[in-house]
């Protein structure tokens, strides 16, 4: 099991940014909100994922940087629950609670969330 979260992996353009919040689907697992969109570019990895926390809970850049650690370090180790599909999907984490977690609720809610992806899309698929 490979657990190596790369470059190639990161979410960055801002198109598909802007259209993943316009057209993606939601699940949420308070305090994660997983935003997600089908995609359709010839990129070598199944899954682009980006992570983002608000700055209107959290002023000072230190927490929020902790904060997005916490939820890259959770995704990179339970991404194995999602299996390699024939699709391509663009992924936006959103950490929505008002308190800095701890790294073990942050890892569990991850993996719930990732659970309830992987049965969501397997009933549309």
């Amino acid at each position: 099991m490979i657990t190596t979260f790369t470059k190639k992996e990161k979410l960055k353009s801002k198109k598909e940014i802007d259209l993943l919040f316009s057209e993606g689907k939601t699940i949420a697992q308070y305090p994660i909100r997983l935003i997600y969109r089908k995609i359709t570019s010839d990129t070598e990895v199944d899954i682009k994922t980006a992570v983002s926390v608000s700055k209107r809970n959290f002023k000072k850049a230190v927490d929020r940087n902790h904060i997005k650690r916490l939820l890259r370090e959770s995704y990179r180790k339970n991404k194995y629950i999602v299996p390699h599909t024939t699709h391509q999907f663009s992924f936006m984490f959103l950490y929505t609670g008002k308190e800095i977690p701890d790294y073990i609720l942050v890892a569990s809610k991850m993996k719930r969330i990732l659970q309830k992806f992987v049965k969501q899309e397997i009933k549309i698929s």
